[in-house]
């Protein structure tokens, strides 16, 4: 399953990303780990707690998918662009002066009318932090990881993105040797709109899958 997509159609059953009986999902070992060594700093008067969850949330939705959001915007934009995105994710980010280990595999994976890509790790939490910023909890979390493999399309209309039965959805398994971008589809009503003005457009989840980009009406809400 590494590092392909795979074509899965919908079930009727699911709850959320917990399991059944809607128990909360369980925390990775790490963030276990981690949570009680920053706990403990900060009753040693080392670090503080607000402070880092202030760092945590600026990488992880304003720095990194920022980043992304320019990629995108460039490829709605610039066909040429775009067609070298889809063939070399890496250099055509280069292009961009994007860079680093995250992105030295990245295949890029178009949405359409017709096919939705959503991107997890079923092995730990692979994932193109130089265009994406820091993964969001639930990318990692157990529940989310087992149940998009198996329930892809029930799961994303938990997390709100309802697709249509004639959808095809595409689930790609991100592992060390590469990592995924999904490209969403440029929603109607952009035509007129620059590069800047799209990028403020696309989120974080929509680069994942888990969401589609709104059209600017919907955006403001």
């Amino acid at each position: 399953m590494s590092g392909s997509g795979h074509d899965h159609h919908g079930h009727d059953h699911g709850h959320g990303l917990g399991h059944d009986h809607h128990e909360p999902p369980a925390k990775p070992w790490q963030a276990v780990r981690t949570e009680a060594v920053e706990s403990l700093l900060h009753e040693l008067g080392i670090v503080d707690s607000r402070r880092v969850d202030e760092i945590v949330a600026h990488y992880e939705e304003k720095i990194g998918p920022k980043t992304g959001a320019a990629v995108v915007a460039k490829a709605w934009t610039d066909p040429a662009f775009k067609a070298r995105l889809l063939a070399d994710g890496l250099a055509a980010c280069a292009e961009l002066g994007i860079g680093g280990p995250e992105t030295e595999y990245l295949h890029v994976v178009e949405n359409g009318p017709s096919v939705h890509n959503v991107v997890v790790c079923t092995l730990c939490s692979c994932y193109p932090w130089t265009v994406l910023g820091l993964p969001p909890a639930w990318y990692k979390s157990s529940a989310y990881r087992s149940r998009l493999v198996r329930e892809p399309r029930a799961l994303l209309a938990e997390m709100g993105l309802e697709l249509p039965p004639e959808v095809e959805i595409r689930v790609w398994d991100s592992v060390s040797e590469i990592r995924y971008l999904v490209l969403p589809e440029r929603p109607a009503g952009t035509e007129g709109l620059d590069e800047a003005e799209l990028a403020a457009l696309v989120t974080r989840d929509a680069m994942i899958g888990v969401a589609r980009v709104a059209v600017p009406s919907e955006a403001g809400r």
